[in-house]
């Protein structure tokens, strides 16, 4: 019985073959198709038992029915083509296209480059591209769905009118096959629609893909395909991409490190902080014994700063392995890493060395864009290198010369951070200082423009207060009014309870003020003078000069202290640390040049007080203790 099926499949290929130079591409397919489907059912049926060899042979005349389908060569021709014209003239070549080869060759088009933009416009009007479409139009419901798939793309991408018949048609056939198309077609499509193309037509045609998209998700079974669809669809759909969110807390135990990557990656493109998502992803990299490259590492450090992710180990894990990378970074890769881990206000004081001994090799090759944000990198965490006069001796050589040139908006940047460093020469104070640089940002009503000027009035009061040599020109005094906006900001829980015991504590508003917004920038929680015997004052009736607009005419008694209450939060620390970042270290050097004893009410001590006794007694031991290191000065 098995060499009597054997017999039938041998004959029906024989006979294939013989007609195949007298069959159309079609029908010659098709025949092809059913040979082939004859001999896999027979192979595969419980009783065919065939010896080797005949299976070998029974292979190779399948082999050879494909082989002689004319097709084959015109697909060649097709992908070996360089030209748009070699493409056109199988037209008149006398070779039988069927509408699969039309869309091919509309593929291929769309692939090759044009040298000029008219060219494009030129071929579209070309009468054998006209030819091409109506064959593709005639036949477009045998084209098959990956081909289909990939030809809507291309005709997006060689640009067909919104009026075209042809288009639509593609289109129409897309939204009929739909259910029949891949996932992975239709995520295809959807980038296409969305990036190839803005037209009314298209853009329904991408909601509908989305909704489909949407409704499928379970159909991604590997980890590739997901990470693939939520960097080239996910930022399309707000719903898709919770979905996406939650195959991949699914898959992520498959991920390798690239995958692990891309993922962090488009979360940090999207400003998506999926925490789970990004716990998971954490869990991977320090469990599992990756190998990351130098791009993992940068990507990584990059996408935990944006999302201001912080994981313990994986940071740890990152300035190890960076470190060792360090002499082969460039100086532009040196600087986004030292700009990610600012983000993440994670202070590794060998890699920041190794930053800093990076420039201090190579400063004459180092851009100056680069050389900023590594100053600004390390004025968020205030580091200071150990070979701080050689550092900082070659940035003020590099900026002598270049610092007028930057944007304006960087040029205060960089001078606020030498502020913050204690490293701002009269010269560049002086730049940012004067009249004709600060008056464009002194109506400035965006939040952008009032963060700059804040920054300007750090440095008036860093020009004002520490560097007594300073001859000017300083902000007017109009300028350093504080505006409303100061003191308009969202009351914190510590805020709230600091304010509250100071008002049992001073028991009289006279004695002291609450929220007082300096000349100098920056906004004291409580202010109060005390005598020499540690009395309060009436603030009211003495002279402030911390104050744009001072309210007393006489002078503060001999012997008296002004005291200010600052309180730092969990975000003005230096990430596993108790140091302030360098933003907050500027305004406690500012507050103590303005004549101020300061009581200090960190986070991390307010927590341990659990009564309001605990806490009263806690500022005056406060305010007892300032005191008294001033007298033992």
């Amino acid at each position: 019985m098995a060499a009597h099926l054997v017999k039938q499949c041998t004959c029906l290929l024989r006979e294939a073959a013989r007609l195949a130079p007298a069959m159309a591409p079609i029908g010659q397919l098709r025949l092809a198709r059913v040979a082939q489907k004859t001999l896999t059912s027979s192979a595969t049926s419980p009783s065919s038992h065939f010896p080797s060899s005949m299976m070998k042979l029974v292979e190779n005349e399948n082999e050879k029915v494909f082989t002689l389908y004319p097709g084959n060569h015109i697909d060649q021709l097709i992908k070996k083509a360089t030209r748009p014209e070699e493409l056109l003239e199988l037209l008149d070549a006398g070779h039988h296209l069927n509408n699969n080869h039309a869309a091919l060759i509309f593929i291929r088009l769309s692939r090759l480059p044009f040298e000029k933009p008219e060219d494009k416009a030129s071929l579209i009007q070309d009468a054998r591209f006209q030819q091409l479409l109506h064959l593709l139009n005639s036949q477009i419901s045998s084209v098959w769905h990956g081909t289909l798939s990939r030809l809507l793309r291309s005709l997006y991408s060689l640009g067909l009118p919104e009026t075209s018949k042809e288009l639509q048609s593609v289109e129409q056939e897309v939204r009929w096959r739909m259910r029949r198309l891949k996932y992975r077609h239709l995520a295809l499509l959807a980038e296409s629609c969305a990036t190839l193309s803005r037209k009314q037509h298209s853009q329904e045609l991408l909601a509908e893909l989305l909704m489909h998209l949407e409704r499928r998700w379970t159909e991604i079974e590997d980890g590739r395909t997901l990470v693939t669809i939520m960097m080239k669809v996910g930022h399309l759909s707000e719903s898709l991409m919770n979905r996406l969110e939650d195959k991949c807390l699914e898959l992520v135990e498959q991920f390798g490190p690239d995958e692990l990557r891309k993922v962090l990656v488009t979360l940090a493109a999207q400003s998506r902080r999926s925490v789970p998502l990004l716990r998971a992803v954490s869990y991977h990299l320090v469990q599992k014994p990756f190998h990351l490259t130098k791009g993992i590492l940068l990507d990584l450090a990059y996408a935990y700063g944006k999302l201001n992710f912080h994981q313990t180990q994986v940071c740890q894990r990152l300035a190890a392995d960076l470190l060792s990378l360090t002499p082969s970074l460039t100086s532009g890769e040196v600087a986004r890493c030292a700009k990610s881990f600012a983000l993440l206000k994670w202070l590794n004081l060998p890699l920041f060395e190794a930053f800093a001994q990076h420039f201090l090799n190579r400063a004459q090759d180092t851009p100056l864009p680069h050389l900023c944000s590594m100053l600004l990198a390390f004025a968020r965490l205030n580091f200071h290198p150990d070979q701080e006069d050689q550092f900082f001796s070659l940035v003020h050589e590099k900026l002598g010369s270049e610092l007028a040139g930057l944007e304006p908006a960087l040029q205060v940047d960089l001078v606020w951070a030498l502020c913050v460093l204690q490293q701002a020469q009269e010269a560049e104070l002086q730049t940012v200082l004067h009249p004709k640089f600060h008056t464009q940002f002194l109506g400035g009503k965006s939040q952008k423009d009032q963060n700059i000027f804040q920054k300007l009035l750090h440095i008036n009061a860093t020009a004002l207060l520490e560097h007594p040599e300073y001859s000017g020109p300083l902000l007017p005094a109009s300028a350093v009014a504080p505006r409303p906006s100061a003191l308009d900001r969202k009351v914190t829980p510590l805020q709230k309870e600091l304010q509250e015991t100071l008002k049992g504590l001073l028991g009289s508003a006279d004695r002291g003020s609450l929220e007082v917004a300096t000349q100098y920038g920056w906004v004291l929680d409580a202010e109060v003078l005390l005598d020499s015997d540690g009395q309060f004052l009436p603030l009211r009736d003495f002279v402030a000069p911390h104050l744009a607009q001072p309210i007393g005419s006489q002078p503060p008694p001999p012997g008296a202290k002004r005291l200010a209450f600052l309180r730092w939060e969990f975000p003005n620390f230096n990430n596993r640390s108790k140091d302030l970042l360098g933003r907050f270290v500027l305004a406690r050097r500012h507050i103590l040049a303005a004549g101020f004893l300061i009581v200090d009410v960190p986070f991390y001590e307010w927590l341990e007080l659990k009564s309001e006794w605990q806490k009263g007694a806690y500022l005056k031991d406060k305010i007892r203790k300032a005191m008294s290191e001033e007298l033992a000065k």
